[in-house]
């Protein structure tokens, strides 16, 4: 496995790009450790495959260098950077058996049929194939075909990287969860580098050590899911993960408050007089605020209720806003007024768009 790293990488599928919305990737510095679980995750065009193209070598970027284990492979095609991509749909073979898709790249390197049948159990007993290797791979549904195209990766002892460009999309759900805790065994067991694209918060949250939120070919935020949920950096990483996401209220600040309409929400850190108060924000999940029984907090309409079997899901217009509120199943909603009461120690300021630090 590698350690990948690029260095100003753009990419545009213009021919003569001249403007910064011509490009897709907007001058990314990546450094992907070996052995580590990267998720690339963001809506549907932010630029995710792409990138996962460009690693690959299915691509070649317009700007910018990549670099496996320090040397430079950006012009070198996918087969010379010796990696393996399982797609959104699985590439199989259907008319072969499963062993013989597994062994069809240790044929094409000319190992001898001894090894060829070592190497293929091997694999096979790792993805739990073993007893599936002489079936046709039509005969297999779809999870079990996108283990064989993960196998024909693991089955090459050369292979730098695995990347996964939406892998689950077309598996139905058990299989889904069945199939991304095999991936997450599998990581922890060989130390494998896996870069895996998904706008599916859940698979990102669940499979990788580090996810990198992706929104109009820029990495907005990298961490570990408890970093990405309690501080987002960006608003639109707060809104993006958590389900539903956070809350944003615009806000004045004041000092260590911020106002919003008539309430004044005392703030539990520090921050630097210089806040642009246009475009301030407040920021709090769902799970941090609660309705008030006093009378205090923010006036809010409620607009609707969803419930589960464990949360209760409120809907309100705060402040010009919409907001969520989570509470437990059993919990009741007060009937007459509506008022929410944030809790100050959870609760974020934002400007423009940006996490305000706190001052030291």
């Amino acid at each position: 496995m590698a350690q990948i790293e690029t260095t100003g990488l753009s990419h545009s599928y213009q021919p003569q790009p001249g403007y910064p919305q011509d490009f897709v990737l907007k001058k990314l510095d990546l450094n992907l450790l070996d052995g580590h679980a990267y998720a690339l995750l963001g809506p549907s065009g932010c630029g995710k495959s792409t990138l996962l193209r460009i690693i690959s070598g299915l691509l070649q970027p317009t700007q910018g260098r990549i670099h496996f284990d320090g040397k430079d492979v950006t012009h070198l095609d996918a087969r010379q950077r010796h990696v393996a991509e399982v797609f959104q749909f699985p590439v199989v073979y259907e008319t072969m058996s499963v062993f013989d898709n597994l062994a069809f790249p240790l044929r094409n390197r000319g190992l001898d049929r001894e090894a060829i049948a070592e190497r293929v159990a091997d694999v096979a007993r790792l993805l739990d194939l073993t007893e599936q290797l002489t079936l046709k791979s039509a005969a297999l549904s779809a999870g079990a075909r996108q283990l064989v195209s993960l196998g024909r990766g693991l089955v090459r002892t050369d292979v730098n990287a695995i990347l996964f460009d939406e892998p689950l999309t077309v598996i139905d759900p058990q299989e889904k969860w069945h199939l991304r805790t095999r991936l997450k065994q599998l990581h922890r067991q060989f130390a494998l580098t896996m870069v895996y694209v998904t706008h599916d918060q859940t698979e990102a949250l669940t499979f990788a050590d580090t996810v990198m939120v992706m929104h109009n070919g820029r990495i907005l935020q990298s961490g570990s899911p408890s970093e990405l949920f309690e501080r987002p950096e960006h608003t639109f990483v707060g809104r993006f993960i958590g389900s539903p996401g956070m809350n944003f209220l615009r806000c004045q600040f004041d000092g260590n408050a911020a106002i919003i309409g008539d309430q004044s929400i005392p703030l539990q850190k520090s921050y630097s007089a210089d806040i642009d108060d246009h475009s301030c924000e407040l920021g709090f999940r769902p799970e941090s605020c609660t309705f008030s029984r006093d009378g205090s907090g923010i006036a809010a309409q409620l607009i609707n209720v969803d419930c589960t079997s464990r949360r209760k899901i409120a809907y309100l217009d705060a402040a010009g806003s919409s907001i969520c509120v989570s509470l437990p199943a059993d919990q009741d909603i007060p009937a007459d007024s509506h008022r929410i009461r944030i809790d100050p120690q959870r609760a974020l300021l934002y400007s423009a768009d940006r996490l305000v630090e706190e001052s030291r």
